[in-house]
């Protein structure tokens, strides 16, 4: 039985693979960019729970990531649709089916990367913050 990080993890993979841009989880970088843009969630920072007793829970701010990247001649406009489209993602289950209490999202800071004879990467990482409660922290 999966954990309820894991589960959470999951469905974000879920919505994300929704989204027309190639939704990867914890892969590496290919070596092209999809036309629709790349997404990789990468699993991030559980962080220091609060914890309170009786009964006893551990309550995660878990930041997870999520690098966006585009590749086009028009690449400003495709990553401000992308980054768009993951915040409308978030926005339409802020709970992610009741797995969470509340998934936020924080701005991105996006960067040009070069590439020799090919159009220029956008990218960025997208921390998204998974807030919820569970019982045991290594459950």
């Amino acid at each position: 039985m999966p954990t309820p990080r894991e589960t959470i993890l999951a469905a974000l993979h879920a919505r994300l693979s929704a989204l027309p841009a190639t939704a990867l989880r914890g892969d590496v970088l290919p070596e092209r960019v999809p036309a629709a843009g790349l997404l990789i969630l990468r699993d991030g920072e559980p962080g220091e729970p609060e914890v309170t007793l009786s009964p006893l829970r551990y309550h995660y701010q878990y930041r997870a990531e999520i690098e966006a990247v585009v590749q086009d001649s028009a690449r400003d406009s495709a990553f401000d649709t992308l980054c768009a489209s993951i915040g409308a993602v978030i926005a339409a289950d802020r709970t992610l089916g009741g797995l969470c209490d509340w998934v936020e999202a924080e701005a991105p800071r996006p960067v040009d990367l070069p590439v020799e004879g090919a159009a220029g990467l956008k990218a960025a990482v997208i921390p998204v913050i998974l807030h919820y409660s569970t019982a045991d922290p290594l459950a």
